[in-house]
Formats: structure tokens, C-alpha cells, sequence
């Protein structure tokens, strides 16, 4: 062997040693998503005996049913916005068939009501626990990424049990069938999938998480409002309270919030570029197939928001309006159905951590996908015609100096000027405000919310280019130009 080593050239050696290596990686490759296929099975052949775990026989479960679990449980499943998907459009509530599209073509939501035929009526607690934790069905199949199983594996199993006695105990089952996903070969293999997790998922459980052992229904949040003293002993109790505030909302960022699902960039097969389990998952990202700008929450010139006042931050995701911006979009959404009904505790511990978080900015032609290619800040060519359009169609609500709207006191319409969300390099979200429209939520904090009419019909390309470029840098905001083609891009998808 070693004659026959020494007679190859050098070329062929190198060649020889990369074919041993892309081999040695194949096995390895092979033997990891062999291990998916083997736990599946494995999976499927206990869940022969679910039904026998299920809704008859819950005293075999390890939580008990009780009206307090059940409620706690209702909580979560707001908290976790789970209606938000598993309830179409006119349909009944959790049961399923609401049309996600994907890059990889349409998933279809799961029926999760306590129906036994259609639904998860036949589901133990430890079947449910394992979907949320595994991304695993009762049956042992994989489930898509689609059903944020990366996030909700960083819950503990005394929440999950809370969610599964809500959706036993406290949903109405629909006898309503899943529908089918509609996804080309390969992306609707068990192999794929399989495959897809062996390179980015790793199960909660298997990391040390110190946040996921502070459920969201364990946590005191006595200390919330401790006053500061000169008592050194109170001194370090706010230290810890904080320290717990912190860690209270990383789990709820992380797990049942999944706000990395929008907020964190991802790669083509569509995982998050950063790791599952870190901090830097929330850099903001261009939605797949929403045609929205989930803007940075780490970044302070988009929506970080380490130098904003606490009760700012908190009053954004409880009432959807703050004196500094308003939720528009997908995550107007979030808010009318998840977090204007958490907790003032959750929403002091979110904004704790979403502050905690380091500051970092990233290079403008990483988040700006959609940018014009104007960079000058000088005077605009279209400045003088947008200034025009602008007292003709959007004074009388924002402002001759983009000063916004107060009414009886209160902020109706956050200011134009200086407003991060006006100025972000990405125009995404702008153009598309003015092209369909922007609705703030209704809440119990703001019933009566401003909105803002669609354009899409009323100005041309060049007009909403021109409106847009002159809004950008008026009143001392400095952004760069938007052009027709940028408005274009965004027409597209509204006019669908």
C-alpha cells in the first residue's frame, strides 16, 4: 500500500485523500439521519398505545384536570398566539387548515382540537409534550419546521401539560380532517425532513438552558415592582429580580413567543443563520412570502430597544401604539391576538430581556435586500414633488413637520419625523404601508386605533417613490432615495 501511495502523483494523492474525506462525511451523514429514521420508528411503534393514554384514560397522565390548569393553559395558548394558525379564516377555532406558504410550497395547519378521529383527541400528554418538544406527531412522523417546533422546544414539560389539558378539557373538538401538505418532492419526504434536523434542530432538553427551567407559570412576579432603597440587602434583591425578569422573558422570547420565527435571518433551507439556542437570533430578516421587513430587534436604529424607556416597550406590545411607533403588519397581528392578553409580568420580563440584549448593528448591505441604489443624502431629485404630494394627501393626519397626532392627549399617530421605522434602510415596510394601508390593532389600551388609508389605487409608482423619498428626508431624517422600481416590487405583491 505504501509503494502504491508513493508511485501516485501529488495531484492524485489530494484527490484520494478528499474522496476518503467526502466519504468518511457520507457515513457519518448517513448514520446521523439513520438515527432520525430508527427514532421515529421507535416513536410510532410506542404511540400504538396512545389511545389508551388519551382523554379517557387522563389518570394515567401526569397532570391532573382541574379548571386552574385549564386556565393556566388558555393563558399559554395565547401567549403562543396558537390560534393565530390553527384557526382558518371563517373556520372554527384550533381546528386546523389555515395555508402557510413557505419558499418550499403550502403547509397546512393541524386540526388541534380534542376530536378523536380528526383531531388529537386520542393524544397523550406525553405525545403532545413530544410535538413540542420534538416536532414529532403522535403517530412518530416528523412534522415541518413550519410548526415552530425550534422555538418550542425550549418549553418545560409542566407548560406543556398546562397547553395539552387546555386543548383536552377546554377546546370543543371539530371533527374536521388535516389536509394534506402540498410540498414537491423532495421537501415532502421523511427523509427530508430528517435530514433538515440533523443539520439545524437539537431538542431543548440536551442543552443547559437555564431560562427553560423558569416557566411561565412558576415564576414569581412579586418583585416586579420592588422600589429601589439604599438598603444594600434590597440592592442585591432588585440584582436577582432583575436577573429573573431576564431569564422570565428569554424564555418567553425563545419558546412560546417564537419571535425568531420572523425575526431571525435564515438560510436557504430555511433555518435561522444563527443558532437555535443564542441570543443573536432576533437581527432582523425580510419575511418569506410576506413581503415584510421583520426589523432587527438588536439593532438600535431599527427596533432595539435598550435606550427606550421600559414602559414604553411594554405599552408597544400591550396597547400596539407607543409615543415613538405603532404596530403595523404581521406584528399588529401578534399583538390583537397574543400579547394585549399577557401579563404585565410577561411584559416586563419581555422588554427586560429584549434590553438586556447587545446592541449591534449590522452593515447596511446585509439588511437592505430591497434598498435603492441612491445613497447621496443630499436634496432628492423627487424631494420638491413628494413635498407636494405630501401636504396634498398625508398633512392633515401626520403633520406639516411630521410631528404625528395626539388626540385628547394621547399619541394617535407616532411622528414621521425621526421614526426609525421611516428611515430603515430596507423600504420594504414603508412602500408597503403607503401602497395597502397600515392598521394599528385594536386593544383594550387603544379600541379606537387611527389607520391609515391604501394608496395603491390613488398614486402611481413614480408618486408613492417620490411621497416616500421626500418623507425620508425631511424634518432631519437622512435615508436613502426610493425609487419607482423599489415601489413596483411591493405593488406586485399587494395588487395578488
Amino acid at each position: 500500500m505504501n509503494a502504491l501511495w508513493s508511485n501516485w502523483s501529488p495531484v492524485r494523492r489530494i484527490f484520494m485523500a478528499l474522496a476518503v474525506f467526502l466519504a468518511l462525511l457520507l457515513l457519518m451523514a448517513c448514520g446521523l439521519l439513520f438515527r432520525e429514521i430508527i427514532a421515529t420508528d421507535l416513536t410510532a411503534t410506542e404511540a400504538t398505545n396512545t389511545p389508551a393514554k388519551g382523554l379517557n384514560g387522563a389518570k394515567n397522565n401526569v397532570i391532573t384536570q382541574n379548571d386552574l390548569q385549564v386556565q393556566r393553559g388558555a393563558y399559554l395558548a395565547k401567549v403562543g398566539n396558537c390560534a393565530a394558525c390553527h384557526t382558518a379564516r371563517g373556520g372554527a377555532a384550533f381546528s386546523g387548515g389555515k395555508a402557510i406558504s413557505t419558499p418550499f410550497g403550502t403547509v397546512y395547519t393541524s386540526n388541534i382540537t380534542p376530536d378523536a378521529a380528526t383531531g388529537i383527541g386520542k393524544w397523550s400528554a406525553d405525545a403532545f409534550y413530544r410535538a413540542m418538544n420534538e416536532g414529532r406527531s403522535a403517530d412518530g412522523h416528523l412534522l415541518t419546521p413550519a410548526f415552530p417546533y425550534p422555538n418550542y422546544t425550549h418549553i418545560t414539560r409542566a407548560d406543556s401539560d398546562d397547553l395539552y389539558s387546555y386543548f383536552m378539557h377546554g377546546v370543543t373538538p371539530v371533527a374536521q380532517a388535516n389536509k394534506a401538505h402540498d410540498l414537491p418532492f423532495p421537501f415532502n419526504t421523511q427523509f427530508a425532513l430528517a435530514f433538515w434536523r440533523t443539520l439545524f434542530f437539537e431538542k431543548g432538553d440536551a442543552v443547559a438552558d437555564s431560562a427553560s427551567k423558569n416557566t411561565i407559570n412558576t415564576i414569581a412576579a412579586k418583585a416586579i415592582n420592588t422600589k429601589a432603597t439604599g438598603d444594600a440587602e434590597n440592592l442585591k434583591q432588585q440584582v436577582k429580580t432583575a436577573d429573573s425578569d431576564i431569564q422570565r422573558g428569554a424564555y418567553l422570547v425563545r419558546g412560546l413567543g417564537h419571535c425568531s420565527a420572523c425575526h431571525a435571518e435564515r438560510n436557504a433551507l430555511g433555518a435561522s443563520v444563527n443558532n437555535q439556542f443564542s441570543d443573536q437570533l432576533l437581527g432582523g430578516a425580510l419575511m418569506p412570502m410576506r413581503d415584510w421587513y421583520a426589523s432587527s430587534l438588536v439593532d438600535p436604529s431599527e427596533a432595539g430597544s435598550a435606550h427606550l424607556p421600559r414602559q414604553d416597550v411594554v405599552a408597544l406590545l400591550k396597547t400596539g401604539i407607543a409615543p415613538s411607533a405603532s404596530m403595523l403588519g404581521p406584528m399588529a397581528e401578534v399583538v390583537a391576538g397574543s400579547t394585549q392578553f399577557w401579563t404585565d409580568a410577561d411584559l416586563n420580563a419581555t422588554a427586560a430581556y429584549l434590553q438586556s440584549l447587545p446592541q449591534v448593528s449590522a452593515p447596511i448591505n446585509e439588511k437592505s435586500p430591497t434598498k435603492s441604489t441612491s445613497s447621496d443624502k443630499s436634496k432628492p431629485v423627487l424631494f420638491d414633488k413628494g413635498a407636494e404630494l405630501f401636504t396634498q394627501h398625508c398633512a392633515t393626519c401626520h403633520g406639516e413637520q411630521g410631528q404625528g397626532m395626539r388626540v385628547e392627549g394621547n399619541v394617535a399617530l407616532p411622528a414621521l419625523a425621526g421614526n426609525r421605522a421611516v428611515k430603515l434602510h430596507n423600504t420594504t415596510n414603508l412602500v408597503r404601508i403607503v401602497l395597502a394601508g397600515g392598521y394599528a390593532p385594536s386593544t383594550a389600551g387603544n379600541p379606537s386605533p387611527f389607520g391609515m388609508p391604501p394608496f395603491a389605487h390613488v398614486l402611481n409608482d413614480e408618486a408613492i417613490a417620490a411621497v416616500t423619498t421626500y418623507i425620508r428626508h425631511a424634518w432631519g431624517n437622512q435615508a436613502d432615495s426610493v425609487t419607482a422600481t423599489d415601489v413596483v416590487r411591493q405593488r406586485r405583491g399587494v395588487m395578488q
